[in-house]
């Protein structure tokens, strides 16, 4: 597990630790370095899988990938915080917890900066030792690791197959979510995210039953198409699994269930020791369905899985607040950080506390207030 991350001279930060629990969500304005911590996470993954992140800072080949499957963050004068020059390394430090001893550890990378390179060099990187006598974070180098990024796929005809669905992956995008599907459909899911109302464990039939939040009966099916590389996906109205429509393309169905698809996929397939990454969830869908996937998000935590989630959605909030109420989460569990724009030295965020009962004894300003300003100006 990942207690805590520090980012140096890292996009609009200049020197900032993020404490992260077993769920932790992220909100606060826009531009405000929500999404950058997330990035953080896959940029060391994308490094990892182009092999670049193990070996020696005097291998020429280690160092930060900055554009790839993953992140596409540009050149190194994109990624340096613009105003810090106390320390001209950029710096990704990752306080963890090996779950099976509680003992800490810190794996840390730091690159030099080169203004127009998409590839960083490690100046520094954890030692021969550290990798030996320490567990590497799942988030590294395993299948236990999914970062959908808040441009997921659009409604298509047709979905790509990859060789990466095989051990569950989705993609950033959420590309391989047909593919996911179509292989693993017969899964069982983990008993802290099913669905009550689901006829059977199995992930097809589960993804059905959160979808139905958003749309009541809905079915699902996720087919090869012969002779191709690519996954085809069709919805109908049906129950209990049981067709009694004609099956409709994702393109005709708007851009709630396909935008939402991978969201619930990624929750329904989590494990303990995963490290999911979700952003922006609740796009395009409507107050009832948010509110049902953040129960569903909450309960992905409950299986083991680290859950990181960025929001600008109150009723997001609001249904975090309820499972700590329900005791779906502890509070000890639970990390809450508003993020807003700070000095000259980075963006800064304000960590708000939750209740037992789920309240939140002091609101900042601008955290999820509109609702209370609008009311106000109707009101006067």
């Amino acid at each position: 597990m990942i207690r805590e991350i520090r980012l140096l001279n890292f996009k609009g930060f200049a020197d900032q630790t993020v404490p992260l629990g077993q769920f932790t969500l992220l909100t606060g304005l826009n531009s405000s370095g929500k999404s950058t911590v997330l990035q953080a996470f896959a940029l060391t993954r994308q490094s990892a899988e182009t092999g670049r992140i193990f070996g020696s800072p005097s291998n020429p080949y280690c160092g930060f990938t900055l554009n790839g499957e993953m992140v596409e963050l540009g050149t190194g004068r994109d990624l340096r915080h613009e105003s810090w020059i106390a320390n001209g390394e950029i710096t990704l430090d990752f306080q963890c917890e090996d779950p099976t001893t509680g003992k800490e550890f810190r794996f840390r990378w730091s690159a030099g900066y080169d203004a127009d390179e998409d590839f960083l060099k490690f100046e520094s990187m954890p030692t021969m030792q550290e990798w030996l006598s320490n567990p590497r974070p799942n988030f590294l180098t395993s299948s236990l690791f999914q970062y959908l990024r808040a441009d997921r796929i659009n409604p298509a005809v047709s979905y790509p197959r990859s060789s990466r669905s095989r051990q569950g992956f989705l993609g950033a995008r959420g590309e391989y979510t047909a593919d996911v599907l179509r292989q693993h459909q017969d899964d069982p899911v983990s008993p802290e995210v099913r669905h009550p109302a689901a006829v059977s464990d199995q992930l097809l039939r589960q993804t059905e039953a959160w979808l139905g939040h958003l749309c009541p009966g809905i079915n699902l099916t996720a087919t090869g198409i012969d002779g191709t590389d690519a996954v085809r996906i069709a919805y109908s109205h049906g129950t209990g699994g049981l067709t009694s429509s004609n099956q409709y393309r994702p393109t005709n169905v708007g851009f709630g269930l396909t935008y939402v698809l991978p969201i619930i996929v990624a929750c329904l397939t989590a494990k303990p020791g995963a490290l999911i990454l979700l952003e922006n969830p609740e796009a395009h869908l409507h107050p009832r369905g948010q509110s049902a996937l953040a129960e569903l998000v909450v309960r992905a935590a409950k299986t083991g899985a680290q859950v990181i989630v960025e929001s600008h959605s109150d009723h997001i909030l609001n249904g975090v607040r309820i499972a700590v109420k329900k005791n779906l989460i502890q509070r000890d569990q639970l990390k809450l950080h508003y993020f807003h724009s700070g000095s000259t030295a980075g963006h800064a965020f304000q960590t708000i506390e939750v209740g037992p009962a789920g309240t939140i004894a002091q609101w900042p300003d601008g955290f999820f207030d509109e609702w209370d300003r609008a009311l106000d100006e109707l009101i006067d």
